[in-house]
């Protein structure tokens, strides 16, 4: 038995502590999830009729479940609008878009940028490299601006 101990410290992910910024989009998330939700009511709507209806075509279940299924199937894709998130602290910034989630720090960050005419922010990198922020766009209006301000005072606190 030591007399010392030994303790373990784990940080906690980025963008989850103290100081910390989490942004989503506000528009393109009920957008995603309320075309997703129609989506599936609609291709339901259309399995139900589509053994009802007299167009000289037998349909059968298996037919109405595959309608079913693939309107699932588009809802998903839709529902991947509703995705993107951005977590940032003084550490560096985690951006998830549709698709992965990217985690940098800082210090491989050159600035965090909004261009004229941009539908969204974008993280420009070493090399004239930029990683798009799908959570930060144009069609947000206000909240885009406080978030954009807000990502880019941690960029600038971290750089000092």
């Amino acid at each position: 038995m030591s007399s010392g101990s030994s303790e373990t410290r784990v940080e906690a992910p980025i963008g989850r502590g103290p100081g910390s910024v989490t942004v989503r989009p506000r528009l393109a998330f009920w957008l995603g999830w309320v075309s997703a939700a129609v989506t599936v009511v609609v291709f339901v709507g259309i399995a139900v009729v589509l053994r009802n209806t007299a167009t000289g075509v037998f349909f059968r279940l298996t037919d109405q479940v595959a309608m079913v299924v693939l309107g699932l199937f588009i809802a998903a894709g839709l529902a991947l609008f509703a995705r993107p998130r951005v977590r940032a602290d003084e550490r560096g910034i985690e951006v998830r878009n549709t698709g992965l989630t990217k985690t940098l720090p800082w210090s491989a960050v050159e600035a965090v940028s909004f261009p004229d005419g941009a539908s969204w922010a974008r993280l420009d990198l070493p090399d004239y490299e930029y990683l798009p922020v799908l959570a930060i766009q144009a069609a947000d209006r206000q909240h885009a601006v406080a978030a954009i301000r807000r990502v880019r005072a941690l960029h600038a606190a971290a750089r000092s």
